[in-house]
């Protein structure tokens, strides 16, 4: 019995010391390193949120040393290997060792730019990805192999040597916005462009070319936004057939063209430094992109054209081997309980930006861009993925670089709250004006272009549109107009000329379509409707931003003749982002063939440039008419100083409105065919608006 009590209080002493120190004492012997792998284990892990450095991280070299340095609290062990080639199979190894903070760290003699390295991390819960090369976080410039699981080195550079001449950042009153939405290899990627590098950064800024930058600059914008140009992974999994336990029933193209999968967030894509993609070569070798990027931010900025950057921090790339996820999964990501990904992102993975370090790493990187390559803005993919303190942490050190920078997100992702990124100074995309113009569907929620109310939309909100989407309207979402990202259509989903294609019954989603530039061209009904929301988008207060091809209605119909086992194929895509083909590149033929409704953008950008009533207007300057009878009549009058506008409109399908005007001369600015700064016509009295338009009339 004696004996009996002794093993117990041995037994309870142990137990007690176990908990108290930890799981990874069950491991004496690493080769049995599996235990630690056990669910039990999970509950004994170490307060990783204590763990924080100021320390440089990443690859850099000083005083005559290339250092390493890379945080990951969890790692047993951590192994520099660095390569002088990137197709070399094995490198020199170096140990690292690790300080009282997380942080691992190297330094080897000498200054070597130009070397590929990569970390192996050894983590007791994780023992079968050791061998895992994995990509240094804080990696200036990566070069990727082209094939599944997208194999990455990071490149040791010098990002300091640039030659910016007398570029700065562009300080602009958010007001001011005009957003082109684009990305960087659609613009040129297709022949009718006339670029001679298609697809590139170079490409895009080429001169004399109908494609590109002459086309952007052309239309009047004075901002663009850019699609994720951060390194991303461009290959997903192979299609009817499974990996890393997944299996692809959905992409048969085995890519990711859009780029919300961010491998490295220090990176420049260094795809788009290359004319195209070829499967089993390598990419971004040459670090070339770093400078690609760089001429491509300096040739928009001597436009007058600001930089925004579409940026990915809610999640990493699920498709790829040697990420964050073997760094260091537990301190890097939301887990539920079971130590499994949450993924409220839709995309596999959450990233825990509460996380000291996680913080410190997406404020450095945001920091990094405005410093090195002088990006004047970012828009935030599923913004409320972010955790306060970093929204606010970043607002608070990106503002002492550039005041006037531009802060702007999806305010959903696990959440919905644009009133609480507007009480932090931040704008948000508007999905009320979007559903609500627009419509939410073309099947079943068409918006109030076509004359129908959507969900709960209603004459209140869309003069609550008008104005910025104000909170003080009780309807609205922002503080300030400025914080209301106005929009009707963006990347993801159809776009606006589908849309209306489809919501008036021209096409059906399955109809396949074979001769694309005839199904191009606009019917009378499909200009009147695309010209009435876009005189609606513009002549409203708040950030304006429309996305690439909406000023001809660009359609997305994927190639009939593309070899790929694709079911859809000649059908109108509402989700392209698996499409580095002629689904998304922009056609400047069609431009052409719609020219008469590119001329109308081109007309009302000029309005909201010259008039700042469109663009600076008080609450209590805009004054609505009453209309009876007909709900989706609307009028304004607009005063900005000495500056008077009426503004009208008319969804209904049916029947024409009229309205009674002020006494004096109004000069027709915009009308249902023609937009600009040059008056139209002269009117008094009285004037009619034809069903499915509007009109801009100024005091002479």
């Amino acid at each position: 019995m004696k004996y009996k009590k002794t093993i117990l209080v041995l037994f309870v002493i142990i137990f007690t010391f176990i908990n108290l120190k930890g799981a990874r004492l069950f491991v004496t012997d690493k080769s049995k390193s599996h235990l630690a792998e056990i669910p039990a284990a999970r509950t004994f892990k170490k307060d990783l949120n204590k763990f924080y450095s100021t320390k440089r991280l990443g690859s850099f070299v000083e005083d005559g040393k290339t250092n390493f340095r890379l945080f990951t609290p969890d790692a047993e062990k951590v192994t520099l290997v660095t390569f002088q080639k990137p197709e070399d199979k094995t490198g020199a190894e170096y140990e690292m060792n690790s300080d009282s903070n997380g942080v691992w760290e190297t330094s080897i003699e000498g200054e070597h730019y130009g070397l590929f390295y990569g970390f192996k991390i050894f983590n007791l819960k994780y023992p079968a990805k050791k061998n895992i090369l994995c990509l240094d976080p804080y990696a200036k410039a990566v070069a990727s192999f082209n094939t599944f699981y997208t194999p990455h080195k990071a490149i040791v550079v010098n990002d300091k040597n640039y030659n910016w001449e007398d570029d700065h950042w562009i300080v602009r009153d958010w007001r001011d916005l005009i957003i082109y939405e684009m990305n960087i290899r659609d613009m040129t990627a297709d022949p009718s462009s006339g670029s001679d590098k298609p697809g590139t950064y170079k490409g895009l800024i080429e001169q004399g070319k109908p494609g590109g930058i002459d086309y952007i600059k052309k239309l009047g914008v004075n901002t663009v936004e850019l699609l994720p140009s951060q390194e991303f992974a461009n290959i997903e999994i192979p299609y009817l057939d499974s990996l890393n336990g997944s299996y692809n029933a959905w992409n048969p193209y085995e890519r990711n063209h859009w780029g919300y999968m961010t491998a490295a967030f220090f990176a420049p894509e260094s795809y788009y430094s290359e004319s195209k993609l070829d499967w089993n070569t390598w990419s971004g070798t040459s670090a070339k992109q770093v400078n690609d990027f760089k001429d491509m931010v300096k040739a928009f900025h001597k436009k007058g054209i600001a930089v925004v950057m579409d940026v990915v921090y809610n999640h990493i790339s699920e498709y790829e081997l040697g990420n964050l996820k073997e760094i260091d999964k537990d301190y890097y990501f939301r887990l539920d309980k079971r130590g499994n990904y949450t993924a409220e992102s839709g995309c596999g993975n959450d990233l825990k930006t509460e996380r000291p370090m996680v913080r410190r790493m997406i404020v450095e990187s945001i920091l990094y861009w405005m410093e090195e390559y002088h990006i004047d803005g970012f828009r935030f993919d599923l913004g409320k993925l972010i955790d306060w303190e970093t929204v606010e942490e970043i607002s608070h050190e990106a503002k002492k670089i550039n005041p006037k920078v531009i802060l702007v997100c999806e305010p959903w992702g696990g959440g919905y709250d644009p009133a609480g990124f507007s009480l932090r100074g931040w704008g948000s995309w508007n999905d009320q004006i979007r559903n609500g113009i627009k419509g939410e569907n073309p099947f079943n929620g068409l918006g109030w272009i076509f004359g129908n109310w959507y969900g709960n939309n209603s004459p209140a909100r869309i003069k609550s549109y008008v104005n910025g989407t104000l909170v003080k309207d009780t309807l609205g979402l922002f503080q300030k107009k400025e914080h209301s990202v106005n929009y009707l259509s963006s990347h993801d989903g159809y776009t606006l000329g589908d849309f209306i294609r489809l919501g008036t019954g021209a096409v059906g989603a399955n109809d396949i379509i074979k001769d694309v530039d005839s199904f191009v061209k606009l019917t009378p009904l499909e200009l009147k409707l695309n010209k009435l929301g876009a005189l609606f988008l513009f002549s409203s207060q708040g950030i304006t931003m429309f996305q690439e091809g909406d000023e001809f209605a660009r359609t997305k119909v994927i190639p009939y003749s593309e070899e790929i086992p694709d079911t859809n194929k000649g059908k109108i895509d509402h989700n392209s982002y698996n499409k580095d083909n002629a689904t998304n590149y922009i056609n400047y033929k069609h431009a052409e063939i719609n020219s008469d409704l590119v001329d109308y953008y081109k007309g009302l950008i000029s309005l909201r440039e010259k008039f700042p009533a469109f663009r600076r207007a008080s609450y209590d300057d805009v004054k609505f008419y009453e209309v009876n009878g007909n709900p989706f009549a609307l009028g304004y009058h607009l005063d900005y100083g000495n500056e008077h506008f009426i503004v009208l409109f008319n969804a209904d399908r049916k029947k024409e409105e009229s309205f009674n005007l002020p006494e004096g001369n109004w000069e027709i600015l915009v009308s249902q065919d023609k937009a600009g700064v040059e008056p139209l016509g002269i009117i008094s009295n009285k004037i009619e608006i034809q069903p499915t338009t509007g009109m801009v009339l100024r005091k002479k």
